[in-house]
């Protein structure tokens, strides 16, 4: 029964998508990248219902100028950055473990033993690659558009994963889609969510 599981999680992404167009943007997102004051404040009383947030306002614009002459590092200058190398380390660690959640799926799909590590070992370069591509992107496309864009892609993929490990014992091709669709979903949400 865990397709059943994976379905469900594919349910969570559809309702997560349907709702997140109803929420503002992030506060700070539209001070600090978009420079939209108003913005801002309807944020924050949308968020947080009527009141006086001058005080939020003010900490923000603190934060502002004290960030104004901070240079934004991009992903390959936070590489080379010694002293964020244990939280890299720990994260790549979380990322290539996770990766062994996911060799049921694999066996489901009837692919050789011998292959299987690899095609494990595949599917974590593709997560960390779709990471730094998202880091690289985020600014210029914004949250809200990737979150949606992913949760879409991934509701997508996951329907799509169904059908071909359900019809992947009358269609031997299937079993490799489903390989693919895993590949594919990784990187849906390694750009979105």
């Amino acid at each position: 029964m865990w397709h059943v599981l994976l379905s469900f999680s594919g349910l969570v992404a559809v309702i997560q998508l349907l709702f997140l167009p109803f929420f503002p943007e992030s506060p700070p997102y539209l001070l600090l990248q978009k420079e939209d004051k108003a913005g801002c404040l309807k944020a924050m009383k949308q968020l947080w219902g009527e009141g006086n947030y001058q005080t939020e306002f003010d900490d923000l614009m603190k934060e502002k100028a004290i960030t104004k002459g901070t240079k934004i590092m991009n992903v390959l200058e936070v590489l080379r950055e010694r002293s964020v190398y244990p939280q890299l380390c720990t994260m790549l660690l979380l990322l290539l473990s996770l990766q062994l959640c996911g060799l049921k799926i694999f066996v489901t799909a009837n692919l050789q033993e011998s292959i299987i590590p690899y095609v494990s070992l595949g599917v974590s370069i593709s997560e960390l690659i779709a990471i730094i591509f998202c880091s690289s992107i985020i600014d210029r496309f914004g949250r809200r558009t990737l979150l949606c864009g992913g949760y879409l892609l991934m509701a997508l993929i996951l329907v799509l994963l169904e059908t071909s490990l359900l019809l992947s014992d009358q269609f031997l091709w299937l079993r490799y889609c489903s390989v693919i669709l895993i590949f594919l979903f990784i990187v849906a949400y390694g750009l979105g969510p």
